[in-house]
């Protein structure tokens, strides 16, 4: 133990734990950080080597016996059956099915999704229902052979604090000094601060602004493997890390059909792994996002008001020096091309990863740090609960260059930085300068970069700077940028419009230049006629009998633009391979994103299994649920034709209906999965509009 062990210890005694007991059972699971350090207090709560090798055995023991691997599911559930119940610490997660009027709970690892769970248990934790907890529970088996489901949730302990006493930690924090805070802080996500400088110790500092401050948004990009995920899915119960994916309206915000809040309103912190792998279907999300960056609220059919923080993290590949001095590239490059500039102007910091150091054995500490479920309480609450931008409005001074969402920008991480190292309140003018200089400095960064991307006059005010306690000015830089004059002075675009006099040329030579305008002419007429010839226009067309090459996509999805609903008449959906056709159709309409609802109008006879027919759509209807699309089925034994319409007045006759291919001889063949190589039957195809 070292002075801040012991000063630690005396103050904070039992809200403690040593990091190098974690990096030794850590290796070789996926368990989080939060729920290892859970057990590791439980059990280790001591300085006696010999009751600490004990406690360690107990929490690998507990493990063993109480955590499954995903290989281990079936083992799992045969415990639960043999035994009647057994506890385990896994990820629960909870969903209402709407065609059984019930929820149902699923373990991460368990492989069941139909285990019946408490209404208490989702009223009283409710991040259940909207990505699920980590917790201990306690599963049993249900002997009643008229009940639909084997398993049943008998307890549930969420392994987070059941109290936590904030006096307690800013009494705490009033007694040790600003740099020992910090690099407690520090050690309680394992580094070792004694081996890093100060300019890197904020940067860790800033990775976990998102958790502290309330709608801060966050962008960091840079090399691989310096660890920019971990404290988003390790760190904190309160944060939830999206890695790659579609996001979805319905996800993130709102689901309308569901009438139910998405991610922003249950989580502190939603974090977008790999942003650059982001796919962005839906236009709505970008403008629904940029609402939510902007103030904490949107509207979709209601008002919605959340308090969660959004940080953005990628890879940069290619060299800063080289992106900061080249007139091609910038330093949002990995960003989507969905992410336009108004998307970017509401990134309140953009911290440097290239200047993190890599993940590394030698950073660790063997020191003690904070239980990591402590601190994330501790952070939790002062993000819900204490607001600081009112001090930091009276105090702060900022230079003219400074424009609206600069302002709010550095206000907002100076507030960071003030909740997480001074949480007692008391700051001096020397500590609150150095916080609001970094802050100018990480705004800065986002108005570069902007400046370069459009080099007109909107974003050209770069130079920022504040006043300190002397009322001296300081310019801040960047200084990956200083001396790069391809992002400090990026070109100009050169206007259309001169002011010169213009001049007297020789007939001679306008007569050419009035040829150019005239084939110029000519030119944009050609390309506006070709752009009528693109449009969409009726077709009426035979599928010939083997031919491959259809889909439909490429039948239906041409037809699809501006629509929001499609109705879809067509008698023969009863078969397992015509209901598999329309879960393939569901999948080809819902990639135009404005698609919020479908209808299916079909009909069965008496050879027909109505239940497995009934239960087929009950499933495709709940899927579509989850991705706010309305499945609505109706009968009609009368239906003899087959059409699909579409709500912008298309309307598409197939005369096989769905079922136009060819059965497949084999499911190992090609074409069973890409519909595009399999064989058709003939049919004719009419689209017009009505």
């Amino acid at each position: 133990m070292d002075a801040l062990d012991s000063k630690l210890i005396e103050i904070f005694d039992g809200k403690l734990i040593r990091k190098d007991l974690l990096q030794r059972i850590k290796k070789g699971t996926n368990v989080p950080t939060f729920v290892l350090e859970f057990l590791l207090a439980r059990y280790c709560a001591s300085d006696d080597e010999d009751e600490i090798q004990a406690g360690l055995e107990a929490v690998l023991e507990t493990l063993s016996d109480n955590y499954v691997r995903p290989d281990e599911s079936n083992a799992a559930q045969s415990k639960v059956a043999t035994k009647g119940k057994h506890s385990f610490i896994d990820k629960v997660h909870v969903r209402y099915v709407e065609t059984q009027r019930r929820h149902w709970a699923s373990l991460e690892n368990f492989n069941s999704q139909k285990i019946a769970v408490g209404e208490k248990f989702y009223k009283e934790n409710k991040r259940l229902l909207e990505g699920g907890i980590w917790a201990e529970v306690k599963l049993a088996y249900n002997e009643i052979d008229e009940d639909d489901y084997a398993f049943y949730i008998e307890s549930l302990r969420p392994i987070q604090l059941s109290r936590f006493d904030f006096n307690g930690y800013k009494e705490g924090r009033a007694l040790m000094s600003r740099n020992e805070w910090m690099d407690a802080l520090l050690r309680s996500v394992g580094l070792e601060a004694s081996k890093l400088t100060q300019r890197v110790k904020f940067h860790f500092l800033l990775r976990l602004a998102p958790l502290v401050e309330a709608n801060f948004n966050f962008v960091e990009l840079g090399p691989r493997g310096t660890g920019k995920s971990y404290f988003y899915s390790e760190f904190s119960p309160y944060s939830t890390l999206i890695s790659g994916g579609q996001a979805t309206v319905a996800t993130l915000f709102y689901n309308k059909n569901r009438k139910e809040t998405g991610l922003v309103g249950h989580w502190d912190t939603i974090a977008f792994d790999e942003v650059g792998n982001m796919k962005v279907k839906d236009p709505d999300v970008i403008q629904i996002l940029k609402d939510f960056m902007a103030n904490g609220r949107f509207s979709r059919g209601k008002e919605v008001i959340a308090d969660a923080s959004t940080a953005f993290v990628g890879n940069l590949d290619l060299s800063v020096s080289q992106v900061v001095n080249s007139t091609e590239y910038d330093l949002f490059q990995p960003l989507p091309k969905e992410f336009d500039l108004a998307v970017m102007d509401r990134f309140y910091a953009y911290l440097p990863g290239w200047e993190m150091p890599k993940n590394s054995s030698d950073y660790l500490t063997n020191n003690y740090g904070f239980i990591t479920d402590y601190l994330a309480e501790a952070f939790h609450h002062q993000l819900k609960s204490v607001n600081v931008y009112e001090m930091v409005n009276k105090r702060i001074k900022l230079g003219r260059a400074i424009e609206g969402r600069d302002e709010k920008g550095i206000k907002k991480t100076v507030c960071a930085f003030i909740k997480m190292l001074h949480p007692h309140g008391e700051c001096s003018d020397e500590e609150f300068e150095q916080y609001v200089e970094y802050a100018v400095e990480c705004r800065r960064r986002v108005k570069e970069q902007m400046n370069k991307r459009k080099p007109d006059d909107e974003f050209a005010n770069i130079g920022l700077s504040y006043f300190n306690h002397k009322g001296e000015e300081v310019v801040v830089h960047c200084p990956e940028s200083v001396g790069a004059l391809a992002t400090l002075e990026p070109s100009k675009p050169t206007s259309s419009v001169s002011n010169e006099e213009p001049t007297v040329t020789d007939t001679r030579t306008a007569a050419p230049k009035k040829a150019d305008q005239q084939v110029t002419q000519v030119d944009n007429n050609a390309a506006l006629k070709t752009e009528v010839v693109e449009e969409l226009k009726e077709q009426h067309y035979t599928i010939n009998y083997d031919s491959t090459g259809y889909s439909y996509e490429s039948i239906v999805t041409p037809y699809l633009k501006g629509a929001k609903a499609v109705v879809i008449e067509d008698p023969y959906i009863r078969a397992k391979h015509q209901l598999n056709n329309f879960v393939r159709f569901c999948e080809a309409v819902i990639k135009q994103p404005a698609i919020d609802s479908i209808t299916l109008i079909t009909s069965y006879d008496e050879q027909t299994n109505v239940k497995e027919m009934a239960s087929a759509l009950k499933e495709l209807q709940q899927s579509l649920l989850e991705l706010d699309v309305k499945l609505d089925v109706q009968v009609n034994k009368n239906l003899h034709d087959r059409e699909v319409r579409i709500d912008n007045g298309w309307t598409i006759k197939i005369g096989r209906g769905l079922d136009f291919f060819q059965k497949p001889d084999s499911w190992f063949g090609v074409g069973i999965n890409d519909l595009s190589l399999r064989k058709c039957l003939e049919t004719k195809v009419d689209i017009f509009k009505a």
